[in-house]
C-alpha cells in the first residue's frame, strides 16, 4: 500500500465543519491509512469536529494525538 498514511489509524468523532465522515474515510482509505470505530492505544489520530462526545475524552486519556479537520486536510493533500 502507497500513500502518506500507510499504517496510521484514524478515529472521527462530532460532526466536520465541510467534510462528510464518510468524504473523510474515503480520503484517509485512498491514502493508505485505516479507520476504526473506538479510540484504543492503537489509534494515531482523532479527528474532532463540533460537539465530540467520550473519543475525545478517551483520546486525551490515552494521549492520542487530535487534530481538527484543517489540520486532517493539511494532512491528507
Amino acid at each position: 500500500r502507497t500513500g502518506t498514511l500507510v499504517g496510521k489509524k484514524f478515529v472521527i468523532t462530532g460532526t466536520l465543519p465541510t467534510l462528510g465522515r464518510d468524504e473523510a474515510k474515503q480520503m484517509i482509505k485512498k491514502q493508505g491509512g485505516s479507520v476504526g470505530s473506538s479510540v484504543s492505544k492503537e489509534t494515531d489520530y482523532l479527528v474532532v469536529g463540533e460537539k465530540p462526545g467520550s473519543k475525545y475524552d478517551e483520546a486525551r486519556r490515552l494521549g492520542t494525538t487530535i487534530i481538527t479537520e484543517e489540520e486532517f486536510l493539511a494532512l491528507v493533500s
